[in-house]
């Protein structure tokens, strides 16, 4: 839910309506999210949390630039997994670009619109199939001959 490098700082799951900031946490260098009222928790996000940014979305490189997106509206997700001790959290746009979490300029505020739909393995498993048509059906023979 929250990236690597914010496993040190308190945290608690987002919550559908909510405001979120961008900020830096305290005793670290990463930046992520924190509720407006209580900016030394982080705010965790799940992979598909979709989210409507205040204003177009500004990022940086920390010392060097600052861009902005030309977009208000991004979905939470994680970016190259795979690859230990780096940074994977990201908001993906409508234009499919990505932005890095810990690259948002701090101070962004953000609602969250929508948590992703989640089901343990074995609610999936024991779910019985919805079959759309319940009607019985008939097969009529046509005559040979």
């Amino acid at each position: 839910m929250c990236d690597y490098s914010l496993h040190a700082v308190a945290s608690r799951p987002a919550e559908v309506g909510e405001t979120i900031v961008s900020t830096t946490f305290r005793g670290t260098s990463t930046r992520g999210f924190a509720s407006a009222a209580d900016p030394t928790v982080a705010v965790c996000l799940l992979p598909g949390t979709e989210l409507a940014f205040a204003d177009n979305v500004r990022y940086d490189n920390r010392w060097i630039w600052t861009r902005t997106i030309n977009s208000r509206v991004g979905k939470f997700g994680k970016i190259d997994p795979h690859i230990p001790d780096r940074h994977h959290d990201a908001i993906e746009f409508p234009d499919g670009k990505y932005v890095l979490v810990t690259q948002l300029v701090e101070g962004q505020h953000a609602t969250v619109l929508q948590l992703p739909v989640t089901q343990s393995a074995g609610e999936r498993e024991h779910k019985p199939q919805v079959i759309a048509d319940t009607q019985p059906t008939t097969t009529r023979r046509l005559p040979i001959g």
